[in-house]
């Protein structure tokens, strides 16, 4: 017991000194956000505020419209990743349970499709949403995410898992293909269901380049694009922009927190199974 011990002494010394390297850049971010600007980049080296104000928080509720980007955040974030669960299951259960010709190189090309930068897409699906009169809206901002590369493969391989002889005993009682998928494979795959989720939410709500090019309007903005309203060609406000992206981690960290366990065993599940 005590040998033990000793061998996991070093491991949790290691462990603690890389969390507390990660943690530190938002410690520094939420106590930062708690000081006049003056003292934020004149002092940047006090770590604790000498003295705690909220007034860079009060300062983004009253110059910019700070609930709408919220709103259009979770707008966008939340459809986008409802959408995406849907579609990505059922492309997944379909490249991994069902034959059909040609299924091998269609999932190649799907793989290869990840391969592709957003950079070199992007102009070409803003041509595309500008002629479908999409821009300003909630479905020009969804409609090219609607499904994703990524999860499809995750879905693909949290189906390989699923017992064939599941979804057999499933044909021989009359169910049809959908039925089948609904009803006895997409329970099984609930934790890689909520892996998936917390990973399109969570880049979609990140997300800063797509909205801001496809975003004119103010009360369209999404709360990444809009805290950068405080960024001005010579000055930049430092305060609101330490304060908003406080208070845009918490919707994160609360989806995080709910569905740790799950996403940790989701996360181990979905193995490489080819």
């Amino acid at each position: 017991m005590i040998r033990k011990s000793l061998i996991l002494l070093p491991v949790s010394i290691i462990v603690a000194f890389i969390s507390i390297i990660v943690l530190l850049p938002f410690a520094w971010m939420l106590f930062s956000s708690l000081k006049p600007e003056s003292l934020i980049m004149g002092h940047p080296e006090q770590f604790f505020p000498a003295q705690i104000t909220f007034e860079q928080y009060s300062k983004i509720f009253t110059a910019v419209p700070y609930f709408r980007f919220f709103l259009n955040s979770i707008v966008f974030a939340l459809g986008v990743t409802i959408f995406s669960l849907l579609f990505d299951s059922m492309a997944g259960y379909a490249f991994a349970k069902m034959n059909f010709r040609f299924r091998t190189p269609a999932f190649v090309i799907v793989l290869i499709t990840l391969m592709v930068p957003f950079q070199i897409t992007m102009i070409p699906l803003y041509l595309i949403i500008y002629r479908l009169h999409m821009l300003d809206t909630f479905w020009g901002l969804m409609l090219p995410r609607l499904t994703n590369a990524f999860g499809i493969y995750l879905m693909r391989q949290a189906f390989l898992a699923v017992p064939n002889d599941l979804l057999d005993a499933g044909r021989i009682d009359g169910l049809r293909e959908f039925a089948i998928y609904r009803r006895i494979a997409m329970p099984l795959v609930k934790m890689s269901i909520t892996t998936l989720a917390v990973f399109h939410f969570m880049y979609n709500w990140n997300d800063f380049l797509w909205p801001l090019l496809i975003t004119n309007r103010l009360e369209m903005r999404t709360l990444s694009v809009g805290l950068s309203l405080f960024m001005g060609e010579h000055v930049m406000e430092h305060g609101p922009i330490l304060a908003g992206a406080v208070l845009s981690i918490l919707p994160i960290l609360a989806l995080f927190l709910a569905a740790q366990k799950t996403f940790t065993r989701g996360i181990a599940l979905t193995g490489m199974k080819g």
